[in-house]
């Protein structure tokens, strides 16, 4: 369902029809009993007395059932939702949404009981959705190595980072660089692994146009030393440094891990990949205390509801058995993500960093 808009006026409108919908979807499975509606950022939310389903007449359950329809980027909203309803105090939260509800299902197991029941909208009905599976394990999918590139990458000085079977050049969390195997981000067939230089796909594509004539490691050079001038704590405000801020954190704790207490600390790759620079997410890393005992780090910047779900889904993939340590600024410690962490099955730490983490390591 589209927002069709940013008007007040369209937001009342998406409103009244998620409402709508949410409504008859409810009556349909759980019978036409009295409920409210209620407000809710994400979608619609309908609120009623517990009790039997099916029909008008069951009895008062003596507590409190919600449903909430989510109408944008499902993926993000169990941390939403789960917020929502522990203030709402109910007691049943059933999670409705039209796409993506095999994410938020699997999302939804990692916390302890009572956990929201998740649904797929299917036309006018309802099915309870199933958790989609864990992608395999990161070096399963591990792409093959290119010696020369990953040695132009390394001679360059920016960090390498293996994710979503892609081997990446990054400066400070900032991609500037991959190694493209079979056909290049313009879609060109590739006769042999090409690295491509460039800040996101359309960066690339420009750069393999207007530079075309340099080396790709001399095309590096010029990204790493552009984008070094920004990427710096003491550099204006700009775009270059305002980009995924959990990966440049995650980059200064993998450099001095002992900054949250490790004795190593290296970037892994979560369950589900970033579409793009712009989206808000975590940046998740693979450690180990001085005594050996494996950890996961999950590193975010900026208050994220959806913090605990996403590095909860990453340990299950990465090591379900590892602890789970959430790392934000100070400033961004926040009740919310210590709440949400403590309702996790195998519950997670929350630690800081000084909010002048950037000048660290």
């Amino acid at each position: 369902m589209s927002s069709g808009g940013s008007s007040p006026d369209s937001f009342v409108r998406r409103a009244t029809l998620a409402t709508a919908k949410l409504d008859a979807l409810v009556r349909s499975r759980w019978g036409a009993r009295p409920r409210s509606p209620e407000g809710f950022a994400l979608g619609a939310a309908l609120v009623g007395p517990s009790g039997g389903a099916d029909t008008a007449e069951a009895g008062d359950g003596g507590g409190t059932t919600a449903w909430l329809y989510i109408v944008d980027v499902a993926h993000r909203a169990l941390g939403a939702a789960l917020v929502w309803g522990e203030r709402q105090e109910v007691d049943e939260l059933h999670v409705l949404a039209d796409a993506e509800t095999g994410i938020l299902a699997r999302r939804a197991q990692w916390f302890a009981v009572p956990r929201p029941s998740i649904w797929q909208v299917t036309g006018t009905s309802l099915i309870e959705a199933e958790p989609d599976p864990l992608p395999p394990p990161p070096h399963l999918v591990a792409p093959d190595p290119v010696p020369e590139l990953l040695d132009a990458l390394t001679e360059a000085g920016v960090e390498v980072v293996t994710e979503g079977g892609l081997v990446r050049g990054e400066v400070q969390g900032l991609e500037v660089a991959r190694i493209v195997h079979g056909e290049s981000t313009a879609g060109v067939p590739l006769d042999a692994p090409l690295l491509e230089v460039g800040v996101g796909a359309a960066d690339r594509e420009m750069t393999a146009t207007v530079h075309g004539a340099l080396s790709p490691f001399d095309q590096l050079v010029r990204a790493v030393d552009i984008v070094r001038q920004h990427r710096r704590p003491d550099a204006p405000r700009h775009p270059l440094n305002q980009l995924v801020p959990e990966r440049w954190l995650r980059a200064v704790l993998v450099r001095d891990p002992e900054l949250v207490g490790l004795a190593s600390l290296a970037p892994a790759e979560g369950a589900r990949p970033r579409p793009n620079l712009r989206d808000v997410d975590v940046a998740v890393a693979l450690g180990a205390t001085p005594d050996g005992a494996p950890i996961v780090v999950a590193c975010s910047v900026g208050i994220d509801v959806e913090l605990v779900p996403a590095a909860a889904d990453a340990r299950a993939r990465l090591d379900p058995g590892a602890e789970l340590w959430l790392v934000v600024p100070q400033r961004d410690d926040h009740p919310i993500t210590r709440g949400l962490a403590q309702r996790l099955e195998a519950p997670a730490r929350v630690l800081t960093v000084p909010d002048a983490w950037r000048s660290l390591a």
